[in-house]
């Protein structure tokens, strides 16, 4: 790359600055260790210390550190110099970073103080005479004797000890013939498994194998042992499925409460398949689980009251003396109903007896008239046949206009309306697809 003046925009200032050599940066240099870590990648030296606690390598990488001169940490004591009696150790530390590190103490990089691992250092020792040959090893055969050396002339000091060997071997027979024992051979293959399936909670049937006591054969004169052990071995069958269980059903349980505490309900029994439960692929119970039998409680079941339909509604009557009577005043009316046919300590009806409301009186009031909205089309007429149609009607009604309230299911009374220059509308349209009527007669 050329050398150029590069443009470096910080915090808004635009500087001039020469390219310095190209490094490897790092995001971070740990002081204790003195290694980077983090490669970002290769840029100029001066761009990478633009964050002082970034690290770079040069050319010769060496690890070094963006930020001011700073001391590691002093590294652990090293080992003694030597082994035995006095020597020193050593601890250091490093100065990383750009510039020199202060040193007011004039400690340096390097601190030695003494140490001792062993206070003596070990003296060998020296070997005895040998002692006698043992005894041949074996009785029969061909056997090794033994003899025997003591580390005591002189004996170590400080740990020391003596080079070479404390026992010492030879060859030795014995001119008699051994007797051969008995060995066994390996084990045969293991035999067939008496089932197919396994019987769960059941003991595990076994398979079996064995071996012959001919790896040697005991020798006869002189007489050698035979194998010790069985010639047989067992181990639980392996790799069985379990044997097909089909299920079988508990008995029934005791009857239900009756469903009811008066007249007509229901008892239900219950079985389990349990008995034993299937498993394993074997079958499920055949039948059903619940048998439903009728119970009859011999009492009249309790019978709530119903209302009957509201009555008519009294005349509006007036709330005091004054004349309410084609007059924009409201009066009062009220209507009953009643509650029949509780019996059996059945309930009573919820809701009020009697209902009061407010109201117009406009009984032969001469009032104007004025043509209502079309109405609901009416339901079908006749219910069967060709001939079913719906209407709908506009009516010449009174003018309630003047008055607070434009309800006029709460007016009472007929008024004169005057409905002379007013002309009344119906329409009629067929209903569709009516059912054919039915000569009863002929049934």
């Amino acid at each position: 790359m050329n050398l150029i003046l590069w443009g470096i925009v910080l915090l808004g200032i635009y500087v001039q600055q020469s390219v310095s050599e190209m490094v490897e940066c790092f995001s971070s240099f740990t002081l204790s260790t003195g290694k980077c870590g983090d490669l970002l990648g290769q840029v100029e030296k001066n761009s990478c210390c633009l964050n002082p606690s970034y690290g770079y390598k040069e050319a010769d990488g060496v690890c070094r550190f963006c930020g001011r001169a700073a001391w590691s940490e002093w590294t652990p004591w090293g080992e003694c110099s030597v082994s035995c009696t006095e020597g020193v150790s050593q601890r250091r530390r490093s100065c990383h970073g750009i510039g020199d590190c202060t040193d007011p103490e004039n400690l340096g990089t390097v601190q030695t103080k003494p140490c001792v691992k062993q206070q003596c250092c070990p003296v060998k020792g020296g070997w005895s005479e040998w002692g006698k040959w043992q005894i041949c090893s074996v009785t029969c055969g061909d056997g090794i004797r033994k003899r025997q050396r003591t580390c005591s002339e002189p004996i170590p000091q400080c740990g020391g000890s003596c080079s070479g060997e404390e026992e010492d071997t030879t060859p030795c027979s014995t001119e008699i013939i051994c007797p051969t024992h008995g060995g066994w051979s390996s084990w045969g293959s293991w035999g067939p498994c008496p089932v197919t399936c396994l019987y769960e909670g059941h003991s595990l049937q076994k398979e079996l194998r064995k071996r012959t006591c001919t790896n040697p054969t005991p020798s006869t004169v002189p007489r050698g042992n035979d194998c010790e052990g069985s010639d047989t071995d067992n181990r639980p069958c392996s790799g069985l499925p379990f044997c097909p269980v089909n299920g079988n059903w508990g008995a029934w349980t005791s009857s239900t409460s009756c469903s009811v505490t008066c007249g007509v309900g229901q008892q239900t029994q219950r079985r389990i398949c349990d008995s034993p439960k299937p498993a394993h692929g074997g079958k499920q119970c055949r039948g059903e689980e619940q048998q439903t039998g009728i119970c009859i409680i011999l009492v009249n079941c309790p019978l709530n009251g119903m209302w009957t339909e509201w009555g008519e509604w009294s005349h509006c009557k007036p709330p005091s003396t004054r004349n309410i009577t084609c007059r924009n005043r409201e009066g009062k009316r009220r209507r009953e109903r009643l509650c029949v046919d509780s019996q059996h300590n059945g309930d009573l009806c919820d809701g009020e007896i009697v209902q009061h409301d407010n109201c117009y009186e406009i009984d032969k009031c001469d009032m104007n008239g004025v043509l209502s909205e079309w109405s609901e089309w009416s339901y079908c007429k006749p219910d069967c046949g060709t001939d079913s149609k719906q209407i709908r009607e506009i009516k010449c009604v009174a003018d309630i206009s003047s008055y607070r309230s434009q309800d006029r299911t709460i007016f009472t009374g007929t008024p004169r309306v005057k409905c002379e220059d007013l002309e009344e509308q119906i329409e009629r349209r067929p209903c569709k697809n009516v059912p054919e009527c039915v000569d009863k007669s002929a049934e």
